[in-house]
């Protein structure tokens, strides 16, 4: 959508004219590039890169291996797929704000490069992701980006995440594949990597547990400084960076005096000199990178541009003589650094854009199209000091237009999973700017201020996108709404699975299974005018540009036979899993609550059994100050089951749950990953696996992701362990489920994933989880 007024204020406001100028002047001070490497989005060193970009004016990027769909997310339902796009735009935003280069390994959403959840092996990894196919990726960002120096962000050492081990495992043969003109692979040109440093701190924290002391450091980057013009420390603009990762809770304070320093220790290095800092034995200035005055004469003037700030004028005459000797200079450099010479005319260009005061903005009045659309363009622009300017329309394949109207003529659809993204490079369509000052013409990419979204010209929503039927009840009816058809005059159909029938409602379908229909998992597909619809998802929040997943307009039923219970079911959850939804479901009897509904003696008499989503005691306003009166109601017969929480969701191990639980991190050693893993029940008659359904070996199959996580550690004597389960190597874990009688009533509390494993319809969960929520007998 269109930014609002109020929103343009705000965004310019964080934006003021001496910090931008500032901020473009301090690239100019070295050539130097340094690229940090990672599994994730929010893997990248960000504090650390912050003094490296804006106190050293090195050229940074960032190489990351997948969008994170397999994630926790702490803002939303977001999952898989559509997590993986909100975390690509979360990484941008955080790119963004450290001028930082960003790669992706995963290019788009169906790659084999994917996050598919916790792994505590790098091998495991790569076999999972392909190994030819990440180090084939790898190279080509190596070789597309040349960077000077290479750091992971993590050691390959056991007891950390087996993606981060993959991913420097694969840095350092990568390194070797860019440099070697015979790896075919790769069509881009050899680049030779001229050093590769390792993390000389320990990844171990809330999640990880190295096993390994760090490699001992070389030299350490100090990290205690702070920005002349903003007053910020380097260590708060790389939190103002982190920040930009809500999903994953990101960003912290940093007080005053408790910045640290960044210990690396050198891998390798091709030049064979003493390291005394990160640019030994580095070309560092654009005489370094060839010969001849005009070079000298360009490192002058950049020097005197950053010298003459704050005054905009004087930055203005040396920023245009500096790229006027640069371009004199450029056929001086081996073609080797040619990128080094662009990189610095597109940073001389933006400072020069900034110096002279040109504003330039330009927006789509509609800025999501169809594949066959239009929409007038508006411009807003501010000569400023520039002798002359111009200002022409960049348009991608499938559009065309001017500078008043756009069209897009079976354009391709909007990628949400681009593989980079280049602040001050953006893609099509952008406006380029042309300035001519003190003679010197220069040109700057100027993006949309809102980047336009194409979507398809037919599309629709099926809903719901996935769904249970449990042939347990009676029921053989599922009910599908079709609320948004574009464009709306299109005839809906649905492609049935055999015997199965559909009658159209005014809001979509009513589709009647056979009653005899086999448990499994089915497809129903959405058709428009006798064609398979597309389904668009939008993706966006407050603190991203937003984007859309388009996927077939299909929904995926489970049949399954799960059994039933008379249970009067409440449910609390904070908007991170959808348990209600599948209880209902499954035809049981289940109401979403508030915490204040937990506070009433006569209202929680009305319920057999309550159920405690994921996170929901930290994000679920008031739950926390409700548990009293929760262990006061299980004491008088209720069942609560709560779903796996980390021990900073507010879980005291003590006044939490009903008696003393206490949930295990790092996370890494209280975790199964392997979503295989065999599953031994250690009180096979216990009615938590018997009724109503007889939990067997079939129940634990087809599992995906993992087992679970944040498996309770220790816990009072009362809590009999029901499961036990381990990694392949590793000792077995028995705080996956636990159940306890207490008083009258009884507390399960389960860290199974039971919550994902029902979104990817997985029929041993829904199984399980009738169980669990059936009243104690």
């Amino acid at each position: 959508m269109a930014l609002t007024d109020p929103e343009r204020i705000a965004l310019e406001f964080e934006h003021p004219h001496i910090v931008e100028l500032w901020r473009a002047l301090v690239p100019l001070r070295s050539v130097v590039s340094f690229m940090n490497t990672g599994a994730h989005p929010d893997d990248e060193t960000s504090e650390m890169l912050a003094v490296l970009g804006f106190r050293d004016g090195m050229d940074l990027s960032y190489a990351c291996s997948t969008r994170g769909e397999g994630g926790q997310n702490d803002i939303g339902r977001e999952a898989s797929q559509q997590l993986g796009v909100l975390r690509t735009a979360e990484m941008e935003r955080a790119a963004g704000r450290l001028g930082l280069r960003l790669y992706w390994l995963s290019e788009n959403p169906d790659d084999p490069i994917f996050d598919f959840g916790f792994s505590k092996s790098g091998e495991e990894t790569l076999a999972k992701w392909g190994r030819e196919r990440t180090l084939k990726r790898f190279v080509d960002i190596l070789r597309q980006e040349k960077p000077d120096i290479i750091c992971p962000t993590f050691l390959d050492i056991p007891g950390q995440h087996g993606h981060h081990r993959a991913m420097t495992e694969a840095a350092e043969v990568a390194i070797g594949l860019a440099a070697d003109p015979a790896y075919r692979e790769s069509v881009l040109p050899a680049w030779e990597v001229s050093k590769m440093y390792l993390p000389a701190w320990s990844g171990a924290g809330q999640a990880y547990d190295d096993d390994l002391p760090p490699p001992p450091a070389t030299l350490t980057i100090d990290g205690k400084g702070f920005d002349p013009v903003t007053g910020f420390s380097y260590a708060r603009i790389g939190e103002q960076s982190r920040v930009c990762h809500k999903t994953q809770a990101m960003g912290s304070w940093t007080p005053t005096g408790s910045e640290r320093d960044w210990p690396l220790h050198l891998r390798f290095s091709r030049l064979g000199q003493q390291e005394d800092n990160l640019n030994s034995g580095l070309p560092t200035c654009l005489a370094d990178l060839g010969s001849g005055p005009d070079l000298i004469r360009a490192d002058q003037e950049m020097a005197a541009a950053v010298s003459a700030f704050p005054d905009s004028e004087a930055v203005l005459q040396h920023a245009s003589d500096a790229l006027a000797a640069l371009r004199l200079g450029a056929d001086k450099v081996p073609a080797r650094f040619a990128s080094k010479i662009a990189r610095k005319e597109t940073q001389l260009s933006k400072l020069i854009r900034i110096a002279a005061r040109v504003e330039c903005r330009v927006r789509l009045e509609k800025d999501v199209l169809s594949t066959n659309d239009y929409s007038p363009v508006q411009t807003e622009f501010r000569a400023g000091v520039a002798q002359a300017h111009s200002v022409s329309l960049m348009l991608p394949v499938g559009w065309s237009g001017t500078m008043s109207e756009v069209r897009t003529e079976n354009a391709p659809f909007s990628n949400p999973y681009p593989d980079t993204y280049l602040p001050g490079e953006p893609d099509a369509p952008h406006v380029m700017l042309s300035l001519t000052t003190h003679g010197v013409v220069s040109e700057t990419a100027i993006p949309f201020e809102v980047p336009p979204q194409v979507l398809p010209e037919r599309s629709a929503v099926l809903s719901p996108m996935a769904t249970v039927l449990n042939r347990s009840g009676e029921n053989r009816s599922l009910t599908f709404r079709v609320p948004a058809i574009v464009p709306a005059d299109c005839m809906a159909t649905l492609d049935l699975p055999e015997g199965w029938s559909a009658r159209e409602t005014a809001m979509g379908f009513d589709v009647k299974l056979p009653s005899d229909v086999e448990e499994g998992n089915y497809k129903v597909r959405l058709l428009l005018d006798g064609e398979p619809a597309n389904t668009v998802i939008p993706v966006n929040y407050p603190h991203i540009s937003p984007r859309h997943l388009i996927l077939p307009a299909e929904a995926s039923v489970c049949v399954v036979d799960a059994g039933q219970n008379s249970a009067r079911i409440g449910y609390i959850g904070a908007g991170n899993d959808r348990v209600d939804y599948w209880l209902s479901g499954l035809g049981l009897d289940v109401v979403s609550l508030d915490a204040d509904d937990l506070t009433s003696e006569a209202a929680l008499s009305e319920f057999d059994t309550i159920v405690i989503g994921i996170f929901a005691v930290r994000f679920k306003s008031g739950l926390k100050e409700a548990m009293p009166s929760l262990r006061k109601w299980v004491s008088s017969g209720g069942t609560l089951l709560t779903l796996y929480h980390r021990p900073w969701d507010n879980w005291d191990p003590d006044r939490t749950p009903p008696a003393r639980l206490e949930i295990g991190q790092p996370s890494l050693r209280w975790r199964v990953t392997d979503e295989n893993a065999a599953v031994t029940v250690l009180s096979p008659e216990h009615d938590l696996f018997a009724i109503p359904n007889r939990i067997g070996n079939d129940d634990w199959t087809g599992w995906q992701k993992e087992r679970g996580l944040y498996f309770a550690k220790s816990w009072d004597p009362i809590y009999e362990p029901l499961l036990e389960m381990a990694d392949p190597g590793e000792a077995p874990h028995r705080g996956a489920l636990l159940a306890a009688d207490i008083g009258k009533g009884r507390h399960i509390h389960c860290a199974l994933i039971l919550h994902h494993q029902m979104e990817k319809l997985v029929p041993g969960a829904f199984r399980i989880m009738v169980n669990l929520v059936s009243p104690r007998t």
